[in-house]
Protein backbone atom coordinates (compact mmCIF):
# COMPACT_ATOMS: atom_id res chain seq x y z
CA UNK A 1 0.00 0.00 0.00
CA UNK A 2 1.53 3.33 -1.13
CA UNK A 3 0.79 5.79 1.65
CA UNK A 4 2.62 8.55 -0.23
CA UNK A 5 -0.25 8.45 -2.73
CA UNK A 6 -2.77 8.65 0.15
CA UNK A 7 -3.93 5.06 -0.35
CA UNK A 8 -5.34 3.27 2.69
CA UNK A 9 -5.26 -0.32 3.94
CA UNK A 10 -6.73 -2.14 6.92
CA UNK A 11 -5.92 0.73 9.30
CA UNK A 12 -7.84 3.25 7.19
CA UNK A 13 -5.05 5.85 7.26
CA UNK A 14 -3.35 7.33 4.20
CA UNK A 15 -0.60 9.92 3.77
CA UNK A 16 -1.27 11.86 6.97
CA UNK A 17 -1.72 10.65 10.53
CA UNK A 18 -5.18 11.27 11.98
CA UNK A 19 -5.17 12.56 15.55
CA UNK A 20 -8.32 11.89 17.57
CA UNK A 21 -7.15 13.90 20.59
CA UNK A 22 -4.04 15.20 22.34
CA UNK A 23 -3.98 16.18 26.01
CA UNK A 24 -2.26 15.68 29.40
CA UNK A 25 -3.53 12.24 30.48
CA UNK A 26 -3.81 11.37 34.18
CA UNK A 27 -5.09 7.82 33.66
CA UNK A 28 -1.81 6.32 32.52
CA UNK A 29 0.69 4.41 34.67
CA UNK A 30 1.95 6.28 37.73
CA UNK A 31 5.48 6.48 36.35
CA UNK A 32 4.19 8.17 33.18
CA UNK A 33 1.49 10.51 34.45
CA UNK A 34 3.42 11.86 37.43
CA UNK A 35 1.82 15.09 38.65
CA UNK A 36 1.43 16.96 35.33
CA UNK A 37 0.15 14.13 33.15
CA UNK A 38 1.44 12.10 30.22
CA UNK A 39 1.29 14.00 26.93
CA UNK A 40 -0.90 11.60 25.02
CA UNK A 41 -1.46 11.82 21.27
CA UNK A 42 -4.32 9.44 20.41
CA UNK A 43 -3.92 8.29 16.82
CA UNK A 44 -6.90 7.03 14.85
CA UNK A 45 -6.84 3.72 13.03
CA UNK A 46 -5.17 0.45 13.99
CA UNK A 47 -3.51 -2.54 12.36
CA UNK A 48 -5.51 -4.93 14.58
CA UNK A 49 -9.23 -5.59 14.71
CA UNK A 50 -9.86 -6.52 18.34
CA UNK A 51 -13.58 -7.18 18.76
CA UNK A 52 -13.54 -5.84 22.36
CA UNK A 53 -11.53 -2.65 21.70
CA UNK A 54 -12.33 0.06 24.24
CA UNK A 55 -11.33 2.72 21.70
CA UNK A 56 -13.46 1.13 19.00
CA UNK A 57 -14.85 4.45 17.77
CA UNK A 58 -11.42 5.70 16.68
CA UNK A 59 -9.58 2.45 15.96
CA UNK A 60 -12.09 0.76 13.64
CA UNK A 61 -13.54 3.87 11.98
CA UNK A 62 -10.82 6.54 12.04
CA UNK A 63 -12.07 9.96 13.04
CA UNK A 64 -10.21 13.11 13.95
CA UNK A 65 -7.90 15.65 12.40
CA UNK A 66 -5.55 14.82 9.53
CA UNK A 67 -2.23 16.31 10.59
CA UNK A 68 0.77 17.24 8.50
CA UNK A 69 4.22 16.98 10.03
CA UNK A 70 4.17 20.63 11.08
CA UNK A 71 0.87 20.12 12.93
CA UNK A 72 2.14 17.00 14.70
CA UNK A 73 5.19 18.96 15.83
CA UNK A 74 2.97 21.75 17.16
CA UNK A 75 0.87 19.27 19.15
CA UNK A 76 3.93 17.73 20.79
CA UNK A 77 5.44 21.10 21.62
CA UNK A 78 2.15 22.26 23.12
CA UNK A 79 2.08 19.22 25.40
CA UNK A 80 5.62 20.00 26.52
CA UNK A 81 4.61 23.60 27.18
CA UNK A 82 1.69 22.30 29.29
CA UNK A 83 4.20 20.61 31.59
CA UNK A 84 3.67 16.98 30.54
CA UNK A 85 6.40 14.54 31.56
CA UNK A 86 6.59 12.74 28.21
CA UNK A 87 5.10 12.50 24.72
CA UNK A 88 2.94 9.39 24.55
CA UNK A 89 2.07 8.11 21.05
CA UNK A 90 -1.04 5.95 21.50
CA UNK A 91 -1.59 3.30 18.76
CA UNK A 92 1.30 4.50 16.56
CA UNK A 93 2.26 1.29 14.71
CA UNK A 94 0.59 2.18 11.40
CA UNK A 95 1.80 5.81 11.22
CA UNK A 96 5.44 5.65 12.31
CA UNK A 97 6.86 7.47 9.23
CA UNK A 98 4.40 10.32 9.72
CA UNK A 99 5.25 10.59 13.42
CA UNK A 100 8.97 10.63 12.70
CA UNK A 101 8.43 13.51 10.26
CA UNK A 102 6.69 15.48 12.98
CA UNK A 103 9.17 14.54 15.67
CA UNK A 104 12.12 15.77 13.60
CA UNK A 105 10.51 19.20 13.32
CA UNK A 106 9.55 19.24 17.00
CA UNK A 107 13.10 18.33 18.07
CA UNK A 108 14.50 21.15 15.96
CA UNK A 109 12.09 23.50 17.73
CA UNK A 110 13.14 22.39 21.21
CA UNK A 111 11.22 19.22 22.12
CA UNK A 112 13.19 17.46 24.86
CA UNK A 113 10.69 15.08 26.51
CA UNK A 114 11.01 11.27 26.48
CA UNK A 115 9.04 9.58 23.70
CA UNK A 116 6.65 6.79 24.74
CA UNK A 117 5.66 4.23 22.08
CA UNK A 118 2.30 2.92 23.32
CA UNK A 119 1.33 0.08 20.97
CA UNK A 120 -0.67 -3.13 20.71
CA UNK A 121 2.54 -5.14 20.41
CA UNK A 122 1.64 -6.02 16.80
CA UNK A 123 4.73 -4.25 15.45
CA UNK A 124 7.07 -5.24 12.64
CA UNK A 125 10.77 -5.54 13.33
CA UNK A 126 11.53 -3.28 10.37
CA UNK A 127 9.45 -0.50 11.87
CA UNK A 128 10.97 -0.93 15.33
CA UNK A 129 14.48 -0.71 13.94
CA UNK A 130 13.63 2.71 12.50
CA UNK A 131 12.88 3.75 16.08
CA UNK A 132 16.14 2.56 17.62
CA UNK A 133 17.62 5.60 19.36
CA UNK A 134 14.38 7.57 18.94
CA UNK A 135 11.95 5.97 21.39
CA UNK A 136 12.85 6.20 25.07
CA UNK A 137 10.04 4.13 26.58
CA UNK A 138 8.30 1.26 24.85
CA UNK A 139 4.87 0.41 26.28
CA UNK A 140 3.42 -2.49 24.28
CA UNK A 141 0.49 -4.73 25.09
CA UNK A 142 0.96 -8.47 25.20
CA UNK A 143 -2.66 -9.35 24.53
CA UNK A 144 -2.91 -13.08 23.86
CA UNK A 145 -0.75 -16.16 24.19
CA UNK A 146 -2.90 -18.45 22.02
CA UNK A 147 -2.90 -18.05 18.20
CA UNK A 148 -6.45 -19.42 18.10
CA UNK A 149 -7.68 -16.78 20.54
CA UNK A 150 -5.81 -14.05 18.65
CA UNK A 151 -7.43 -15.17 15.40
CA UNK A 152 -10.92 -15.15 16.91
CA UNK A 153 -10.67 -11.93 18.91
CA UNK A 154 -8.25 -9.80 16.86
CA UNK A 155 -8.28 -11.37 13.37
CA UNK A 156 -4.51 -11.92 13.70
CA UNK A 157 -3.49 -15.52 14.30
CA UNK A 158 0.18 -14.52 14.21
CA UNK A 159 -0.23 -11.95 16.98
CA UNK A 160 1.57 -13.98 19.71
CA UNK A 161 4.55 -14.69 17.46
CA UNK A 162 4.77 -11.09 16.24
CA UNK A 163 4.41 -9.70 19.77
CA UNK A 164 7.18 -11.91 21.16
CA UNK A 165 9.56 -10.81 18.42
CA UNK A 166 8.57 -7.17 18.87
CA UNK A 167 9.04 -7.20 22.65
CA UNK A 168 12.45 -8.82 22.27
CA UNK A 169 13.52 -6.01 19.92
CA UNK A 170 12.08 -3.32 22.17
CA UNK A 171 13.92 -4.74 25.15
CA UNK A 172 17.14 -4.99 23.15
CA UNK A 173 16.91 -1.29 22.37
CA UNK A 174 15.98 0.15 25.77
CA UNK A 175 16.33 -2.59 28.41
CA UNK A 176 14.38 -2.79 31.66
CA UNK A 177 12.41 0.25 32.79
CA UNK A 178 14.46 2.88 34.60
CA UNK A 179 12.82 5.40 36.94
CA UNK A 180 14.31 8.68 38.11
CA UNK A 181 14.49 9.98 41.67
CA UNK A 182 10.88 11.20 41.39
CA UNK A 183 9.54 7.85 40.22
CA UNK A 184 9.10 8.97 36.60
CA UNK A 185 9.98 6.63 33.75
CA UNK A 186 13.03 7.77 31.81
CA UNK A 187 13.89 4.81 29.60
CA UNK A 188 13.03 1.15 29.15
CA UNK A 189 10.24 -1.34 28.55
CA UNK A 190 6.84 -1.30 30.28
CA UNK A 191 4.45 -4.10 29.31
CA UNK A 192 0.67 -3.98 29.58
CA UNK A 193 -1.42 -7.14 29.87
CA UNK A 194 -5.21 -7.07 30.12
CA UNK A 195 -6.63 -9.90 32.22
CA UNK A 196 -9.64 -11.33 30.40
CA UNK A 197 -12.62 -13.51 31.37
CA UNK A 198 -12.08 -17.28 31.23
CA UNK A 199 -8.31 -16.68 31.08
CA UNK A 200 -8.56 -15.97 27.35
CA UNK A 201 -5.40 -13.86 27.43
CA UNK A 202 -3.24 -16.70 28.78
CA UNK A 203 -1.81 -14.66 31.63
CA UNK A 204 0.34 -17.41 33.17
CA UNK A 205 2.04 -18.16 29.85
CA UNK A 206 2.59 -14.49 29.07
CA UNK A 207 4.08 -13.82 32.51
CA UNK A 208 6.36 -16.86 32.32
CA UNK A 209 7.65 -15.76 28.92
CA UNK A 210 8.31 -12.22 30.14
CA UNK A 211 10.17 -13.44 33.22
CA UNK A 212 12.18 -16.26 31.69
CA UNK A 213 12.72 -15.20 28.08
CA UNK A 214 12.87 -11.41 28.43
CA UNK A 215 13.75 -10.33 31.97
CA UNK A 216 12.53 -11.04 35.51
CA UNK A 217 12.83 -7.28 36.04
CA UNK A 218 10.16 -6.51 33.43
CA UNK A 219 7.81 -3.76 34.64
CA UNK A 220 4.24 -5.04 34.17
CA UNK A 221 0.91 -3.29 34.29
CA UNK A 222 -1.45 -6.20 34.94
CA UNK A 223 -4.75 -4.55 34.07
CA UNK A 224 -8.06 -5.48 35.67
CA UNK A 225 -10.36 -3.11 33.80
CA UNK A 226 -11.74 -5.38 31.07
CA UNK A 227 -15.32 -4.52 30.21
CA UNK A 228 -17.55 -5.42 27.24
CA UNK A 229 -16.99 -2.88 24.47
CA UNK A 230 -16.72 -2.62 20.70
CA UNK A 231 -18.38 -5.45 18.80
CA UNK A 232 -18.94 -7.40 22.01
CA UNK A 233 -21.35 -4.92 23.56
CA UNK A 234 -24.21 -5.27 21.03
CA UNK A 235 -26.77 -8.08 20.72
CA UNK A 236 -24.86 -9.81 17.94
CA UNK A 237 -21.64 -9.61 19.93
CA UNK A 238 -23.29 -11.14 22.97
CA UNK A 239 -24.27 -14.17 20.92
CA UNK A 240 -20.92 -14.49 19.13
CA UNK A 241 -18.68 -13.83 22.16
CA UNK A 242 -20.68 -14.88 25.24
CA UNK A 243 -17.57 -15.29 27.42
CA UNK A 244 -16.66 -11.62 26.84
CA UNK A 245 -19.95 -10.10 27.98
CA UNK A 246 -18.89 -9.61 31.62
CA UNK A 247 -16.03 -8.03 33.53
CA UNK A 248 -13.46 -10.31 35.15
CA UNK A 249 -14.21 -11.68 38.61
CA UNK A 250 -12.18 -11.07 41.76
CA UNK A 251 -10.95 -14.67 41.69
CA UNK A 252 -9.83 -14.32 38.05
CA UNK A 253 -7.85 -11.21 38.97
CA UNK A 254 -6.29 -12.84 42.01
CA UNK A 255 -5.29 -15.88 39.96
CA UNK A 256 -3.69 -13.67 37.29
CA UNK A 257 -1.70 -11.73 39.88
CA UNK A 258 -0.61 -14.95 41.56
CA UNK A 259 0.44 -16.47 38.22
CA UNK A 260 2.56 -13.40 37.41
CA UNK A 261 4.26 -13.51 40.80
CA UNK A 262 4.88 -17.26 40.57
CA UNK A 263 6.54 -16.66 37.21
CA UNK A 264 9.07 -14.44 39.00
CA UNK A 265 7.79 -10.99 38.09
CA UNK A 266 7.77 -8.42 40.89
CA UNK A 267 7.67 -4.95 39.31
CA UNK A 268 3.97 -4.16 39.04
CA UNK A 269 2.32 -0.83 38.37
CA UNK A 270 0.65 0.51 41.50
CA UNK A 271 -2.15 3.03 41.08
CA UNK A 272 -2.55 6.02 43.37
Amino acid sequence: MNRAEDKTGVCGIGRFAVVASAFPHFGEEDCLRGWNGSGTVFLSGCNLRCVFCQNFDISHAPTGRRCRAEELAELMLALQEAGCHNINWVTPSHVVPQLLEGLALAAEAGLRLPIVYNSSGYDSLETLRWLDGVVDIYMPDFKFWSPAVARRLAHAEDYPEVARAALREMHRQVGDLVLDENGLARRGLLVRHLVMPENLAGTAEVAAWLAHELSPHTYLNLMDQYRPAGQVSGPQGRSRFPELTRPITTSEWQRARSDAQKAGLYRFDRRW
